[in-house]
């Protein structure tokens, strides 16, 4: 895809869109097509329909250096893209990058592209990029199949039908599903983000790069050569495919210990740790679920006879907060005698001041 330029729709729409062309060496027969962007998933499957409209696979295949087929150009190591070297072995064709700089190197499809641009797209209407590739291939096994090729003087297309066609290698009986690898990172969320959404892996991997092997219906994470989690594709923007068991333990307890387990555990302390619980759940504004689930934990440590002794003290101080149990215990509160609290008024302040006037109301 070595060209971009804008296609204008019949409806005035103007979109951005590249050429893919791929040339055969001896007939000069080419494959085309317009396409949206550069993505890795578009150049294999351009390359897919260029073989399934050549009927075979070319031994070799001869390229330049765009991004998402070499991710390092380089004259003597080159380094192909991962996604297009599974692509290739699973083919079984073998990639040659063009020398960087060096443009006599890739003439013929060069010059394909320059024969479409200047014979193809002058005084066409397009309703939609489909309607494009409609035309285009059309021109393709017409006009530019059957014309007279400058270079072999022969017509590409019968070349191609009498000699070239047999060649080929085979296609596989199965076409083969399109996968898209990328490095990502695994984030203190435990997700890697690919195409705007978010997948799971185990928590023990976090701020690791990692790999990820994406196909139209599935998604793998790959640490060292390990597959460590599978999702299942997504495609709305911001979803997110989460494993429980990829959570940190702490994330994981938060998520299982609903106020249902509390409440069920707090039964099993006692009846003031159950009002205690209860009295957190009851609060207006707050989540008290982590403050919950803390009081509970309280029980490892110091058994639950003292948890419930604790939590009656903070009952009587109309205090039932975690960190009201928490203090009561590192203190040794909760072995005290509860405290006392007089229902019985003196007289002193139960009846009537010196100075107090009694109000009378006036009916009228």
């Amino acid at each position: 895809m070595p060209d971009r330029r804008s296609l204008t729709l019949s409806q005035g729409e103007v979109i951005k869109t590249h050429f893919f062309v791929m040339t055969l060496a001896w007939s000069r027969h080419q494959y085309a097509e317009i396409v949206r962007d550069q993505k890795i998933e578009t150049w294999l499957g351009c390359h897919r329909r260029a073989f399934e409209f050549f009927g075979g696979v070319p031994a070799r295949v001869i390229i330049d250096n765009p991004k998402c087929a070499i991710t390092k150009a380089c004259y003597h190591d080159p380094v192909v893209q991962r996604s297009y070297a599974e692509f290739a072995e699973s083919y079984g064709f073998l990639v040659s990058p063009c020398p960087p700089r060096d443009p006599q190197k890739k003439g013929r499809v060069e010059a394909g592209v320059k024969y479409i641009k200047n014979n193809f797209m002058p005084l066409r209407d397009f309703r939609s990029l489909r309607d494009a590739n409609d035309q285009l291939l059309d021109w393709v096994m017409s006009m530019a199949g059957n014309r007279i090729h400058g270079t072999t003087k022969e017509q590409p297309l019968a070349m191609f039908v009498e000699t070239e066609k047999h060649v080929l290698r085979s296609l596989p009986d199965v076409p083969l599903e399109l996968a898209v690898w990328a490095k990502v990172k695994l984030h203190g969320n435990c997700h890697v983000e690919f195409r705007r959404c978010y997948y799971s892996a185990p928590h023990r991997l976090v701020r690791q790069t990692l790999w990820l092997r994406a196909t139209e219906t599935t998604v793998q994470i790959f640490h060292d050569n390990e597959l460590v989690a599978i999702h299942s594709r997504l495609s709305r923007p911001g979803s997110k495919a989460t494993v429980q068991e990829h959570q940190p333990p702490e994330a994981q307890a938060y998520i299982m210990h609903d106020p249902q387990w509390c409440l069920a555990q707090a039964e099993k302390v006692g009846l003031a740790c159950r009002e205690c619980i209860d009295a957190l759940f009851s609060h207006k504004v707050l989540d008290n679920l982590r403050a919950a689930q803390g009081t509970l934990q309280l029980k490892k440590k110091y058994g639950a006879k003292r948890l419930e002794a604790a939590c009656r003290r903070a009952l009587d101080h109309h205090d039932p907060r975690y960190n009201t149990v928490k203090r009561i215990l590192e203190k040794g509160l909760d072995v005290l005698p509860r405290p006392v609290f007089h229902e019985e008024v003196k007289e002193v302040y139960r009846g009537k001041s010196k100075y107090c006037r009694e109000l009378r109301g006036i009916l009228q």
